[in-house]
């Protein structure tokens, strides 16, 4: 019984390794896209208000405590770039976090056969590891 208990044991704890790897990488890409997200809504609304504006319009560009005069045209072509990175940015992030999700489930299914097969030893090792 012994060898089964420890063959118990280390699939329960490779499950739990996967599974902090997991969470942490995904965590990551959705840190990643939170950023970009926000990137694109500064974008956008930016471009929301100098849309409006006359093309003579003066406006500014802020470079660390500095306001630098740059024509409107210049400005929203820069903001338009940085919407469509953000978009870009975001679009290839989404596969990562789709794998991710997908692991994660995989690694939960795991979990759940080995609890069917040895529901004490399972019990035993999680309370023994938290």
């Amino acid at each position: 019984a012994d060898m089964a208990d420890e063959a118990t044991r280390s699939a329960f704890l490779e499950i739990q390794a996967s599974m902090i790897e997991l969470t942490g990488k995904l965590k990551q890409v959705q840190n990643q896209m939170r950023n970009k997200e926000g990137d694109k809504k500064r974008a956008y609304l930016t471009l929301e208000e100098l849309r409006p504006l006359p093309e003579d319009t003066n406006t500014y560009k802020s470079i660390g405590r500095t306001f630098v005069l740059e024509p409107k045209k210049v400005l929203e072509g820069e903001q338009e770039q940085k919407l469509k990175d953000s978009e870009a940015a975001i679009a290839s992030l989404q596969p990562s976090k789709e794998y991710l999700e997908k692991q994660i489930a995989e690694v939960e299914n795991n979990f759940k056969e080995l609890l069917q097969q040895e529901p004490a030893i399972v019990q035993q090792i999680v309370s023994m590891s938290v």
